[in-house]
Order: C-alpha cells, then sequence, then structure tokens
C-alpha cells in the first residue's frame, strides 16, 4: 500500500506541475507545443538521472525510485497529449511541423534519457 501511495502523490504532482507549464507555454507558437515539448525533454533527463541514480548505487531507495520515477516523471510527461499533439497537425495540414515535433522530441528525448545517466554517474 506504501508503493501505491509513494506513485499517486508522485504522480499527482507530476500532473499538476505539467498542467501549469504546458497551459503557460504551448500558446507562444502556432504549430509548436512548446510546453508538452518541454516536460517531455525534462521528464526524460530526470528519468534517466534517477534511474540512473538508483541503478548506480543505493543513492535512492527503492520507495524513492517509486516516487520520483514511476509517480513523478510518469505524472510529468505525457504521451497521450504527444499523439493528440501530433494528430492534430496532421489533420490540420501542417506536416513540416508534424514532422518537426515528431522527430525532435524523440531524438532531443532519448538524447535527454542518456545525459540524465551520464550526470547520474557524476554524482
Amino acid at each position: 500500500m506504501k508503493q501505491l501511495l509513494l506513485v499517486f502523490f508522485g504522480g499527482g504532482i507530476g500532473s499538476i506541475l505539467r498542467y501549469l507549464v504546458s497551459k503557460s507555454l504551448n500558446n507562444y507558437f502556432q504549430h509548436f507545443f512548446l510546453g508538452t515539448f518541454l516536460v517531455n525533454v525534462l521528464g526524460c533527463l530526470l528519468i534517466g538521472f534517477i534511474l540512473g541514480l538508483s541503478l548506480k548505487t543505493n543513492y535512492l531507495t527503492p520507495n524513492q525510485t517509486l516516487l520520483f520515477a514511476t509517480g513523478f516523471c510518469g505524472g510529468f510527461t505525457t504521451f497521450s497529449t504527444f499523439a493528440f499533439e501530433k494528430h492534430s497537425l496532421l489533420n490540420s495540414g501542417e506536416l513540416t511541423f508534424f514532422f518537426i515535433y515528431l522527430i525532435s522530441s524523440i531524438v532531443i528525448g532519448i538524447l535527454a534519457v542518456a545525459l540524465g545517466l551520464w550526470l547520474s554517474k557524476l554524482i
């Protein structure tokens, strides 16, 4: 039960923060959802760092990993919104922005995970 509460609490905080970031940044560009992009990239960086610390040493307990990686990062990042935004770009005929957003999100997300893992090795 404790693990479920940790995931619930972390996910709630992550979801609230994602909402605030997306609400404040998604309107800056007409065809690029900056808020969603940033939360997903930051979430990738954080999960790489958190799991890197967790795997490297006993720096984080399994409960802390659940709270931060599964809970917070799971609530903070959003694949469903990412997919919906891609769909809306396709429906509006914005193929260039669709591919730029799709490819940059995937490539930069993977690079952010790698950077997080690398940063965790420095500690």
